[in-house]
């Protein structure tokens, strides 16, 4: 790729403020954002408003998009391209169709066909989107223009990233509703301990009695929980806090974090082999693209959106690069599972390390998903138990005295 071309410094786009009058006659107003005034004119005159002042305000912000927002420009950029339509022409296209005016995705299309326009190739073009366009999606993107199977390319990549993210969602909705019913059940017995507990100590003080010990035990944890309820919230939110800012800082909490996660229970397997499944299907797909093995981990050290499991492909690209194979080089790693790196071994000997590594990427997924339906099968009873316990264990202990009394009378 040439260099020079792709450090071509990135023109920021204009924030104007207009007013003008529509079809009607109505006066109108308001601000867009642009490249220039006249491309400010011409999508206002597409909107059939006639414009009588147009001021600029200053550089508008760097533009934002969803991952989502991504994957539904690639699926449609893909479609367009197989349909025949040139490049430059369907950016355009996808730019205006998009939005009105012009924030987010659409600004960054929109900067794409400026760029491909002005004589970049696609691939440096979406260089200077790295955070909407990743190492990974951009080494594809170049592969596919010097195979001239850009089309192909780009519905490959719009694909892995639809499974991706329905692999996310399905994590996610695993882990969510478990952990929002504990934590409902934690907050139910909290505001019992504080609020409910209280009324009934002043009712077992009148009993003149010994009390039972469930009953002792929950009375000391209604007392301390009065007491110290507004200091541990204080400092459990000031932890939270200096944990999330460590962790955006330091590469070496983020990888710390990273490798604790793969250890839990349950859901540690969950993740590992997940982020593997990642890890293999980028990898995969570069090398079946033609991408050499040696170049194609320049491209994956944020591929799985795991710290630990980027760390390990770094140092993996330096092993191979001292001459070990790949299979020695990830066992050695110790966070890939056996039956991913046990393929990969057969395959460097056979010669077909790409589409093994597609094959393994395939079952981990299916793995995923199965870990998936056992987790979420698993929790629902599990969550039954643990609130039973918790607010039905309060409630006992809370009436036992009650009880003993009325057989005593």
């Amino acid at each position: 790729m040439n260099t020079a071309t792709t450090q071509r410094p990135v023109i920021a786009d204009t924030r104007f403020k207009w007013r003008g009058a529509d079809a009607d006659g109505i006066r109108r107003s308001g601000t867009l954002i642009a490249s220039d005034a006249g491309s400010a004119r011409a999508m206002l005159k597409r909107s059939n408003l006639f414009i009588t002042e147009l001021t600029a305000q200053g550089a508008a912000p760097s533009p934002k998009a969803r991952v989502t927002e991504v994957t539904l420009f690639t699926r449609q950029l893909a479609s367009l391209l197989r349909a025949g339509l040139p490049l430059a022409p369907a950016l355009d296209l996808l730019a205006q169709a998009q939005s009105s005016n012009r924030q987010g995705m659409p600004r960054i299309v929109g900067a794409l066909a400026r760029d491909i326009t002005g004589g970049l190739r696609f691939s440096a073009a979406l260089q200077r989107h790295p955070v909407q366009f990743n190492a990974l999606y951009c080494q594809l993107v170049e592969v596919g223009e010097a195979a001239g199977a850009l089309p192909a390319v780009l519905a490959r990549i719009a694909e892995d990233r639809e499974r991706a993210a329905a692999q996310r969602a399905k994590v996610r909705a695993a882990l969510t509703y478990p952990a929002a019913i504990l934590l409902l059940a934690m907050a139910i017995t909290a505001a019992l301990l504080v609020w409910v507990v209280p009324t009934f100590k002043q009712i077992f003080d009148g009993f003149g009695a010994k009390l039972p010990a469930p009953t002792q035990f929950v009375l000391a944890l209604s007392s301390g929980a009065a007491r110290w309820s507004v200091p541990v919230f204080i400092m459990s939110f000031a932890l939270g806090s200096a944990a999330t800012f460590l962790l955006r800082r330091s590469e070496a909490a983020r990888i710390r974090f990273a490798r604790l996660s793969l250890r839990m229970p349950v859901v540690g397997p969950l993740l590992s082999t997940l982020c593997a499944a990642r890890w293999s299907r980028a990898l995969g797909t570069l090398l079946s693209a033609g991408t050499p093995l040696a170049d194609a981990f320049d491209s994956l050290t944020h591929a799985t959106g795991n710290a630990f499991f980027d760390r390990a492909t770094s140092e993996i690209a330096t092993r191979l690069r001292r001459g070990e194979r790949l299979a020695a080089a990830m066992r050695a790693e110790r966070c890939f599972p056996p039956e991913v790196v046990q393929p990969v071994a057969v395959a460097e000997e056979s010669g077909a390390l790409d589409t093994m590594l597609i094959d393994v990427a395939s079952l981990a997924d299916r793995q995923v998903d199965e870990k998936i339906g056992t987790l979420a099968s698993l929790c629902e009873p599990l969550v039954i138990v643990v609130l039973g316990a918790l607010v039905g264990g309060l409630v006992i202990a809370m009436y036992l005295p009650i009880i003993q009394l009325g057989n005593v009378v």
